[in-house]
């Protein structure tokens, strides 16, 4: 009979190994919104068993980021502009909720100097990938710049539920930034980088200029996909189509 670190983990890995790569799929703009696939299309890609898959693709539709598609499969999930409003006032109100305490001495103490500098290392290439207008290389430093810092401060939960919420906001985002991206214009310059400010007000323990910082990122966010789906919509004449009432 199996051991406990045997069989058992060995597929939780490999389940959590499937769903990454698919949600950097997402992510990478390479599965797009509405694109349709069946566990066993994703098991052969693999060359896996379909058991981990399938527990890889209901776990990403847990995320929201996939749908399940009675008989069919699977498909990646279609966000709305309403769903990226509603996903940013959500990780305003969490990060509010994590930072909330950063200017008392006993929280701020309670992280060490060298959390601080590995963020403003995540957080100086995100800025830099961004003024270069890479979202691949940028997407990949935002969560791992907003995973640790939000992790410093020690509430797991929340910290989870941000990185959750910031994987479905990029999401949704992509697949327009991914075509203004192809464009002649690009996105250069356009992508907001002021993550090292964060770290300052946070390392200063000035908790009324983090919040101001992360309001004026997501004001930033919507600006910028507000702008591009109108774009769209004046090139094609289709209206964005808003989640139900």
């Amino acid at each position: 009979m199996p051991g406990p670190d045997g069989p058992a983990v060995i597929r939780s890995t490999l389940r959590q190994q499937i769903a990454d790569a698919l949600r950097d799929e997402i992510l990478a703009g390479r599965l797009v919104p509405g694109q349709e696939f069946t566990v066993k299309e994703i098991a052969d890609q693999y060359g896996v068993s379909a058991t981990p898959v399938r527990e890889a693709l209901v776990n990403l539709a847990a995320q929201g980021l996939l749908d399940s598609a009675q008989h069919r499969g699977f498909r990646v999930h279609e966000h709305t502009l309403d769903d990226y409003r509603g996903m940013l006032q959500a990780r305003g109100l969490i990060a509010d909720a994590i930072f909330r305490e950063v200017a008392t001495t006993s929280a701020h103490d309670s992280i060490p100097a060298a959390g601080f500098v590995s963020v403003r290392r995540r957080g100086e290439e995100a800025a830099r990938a961004a003024a270069a207008g890479d979202l691949t290389v940028l997407i990949g430093y935002d969560l791992r710049f907003w995973r640790e810092l939000s992790a410093l401060f020690g509430n797991a939960y929340l910290s989870d539920f941000l990185h959750r919420l910031r994987v479905q906001s990029w999401a949704c985002a992509v697949p327009r930034l991914r075509r203004e991206a192809e464009r002649g214009g690009g996105l250069r310059g356009r992508l907001w980088c002021r993550h090292t400010d964060l770290v300052e007000a946070l390392t200063r323990r000035d908790a009324i200029l983090a919040h101001a910082i992360v309001a004026e990122y997501n004001a930033h966010s919507l600006n910028l996909v507000e702008t591009l789906a109108a774009e769209e919509t004046d090139e094609d004449g289709t209206a964005e189509p808003q989640a139900p009432a």
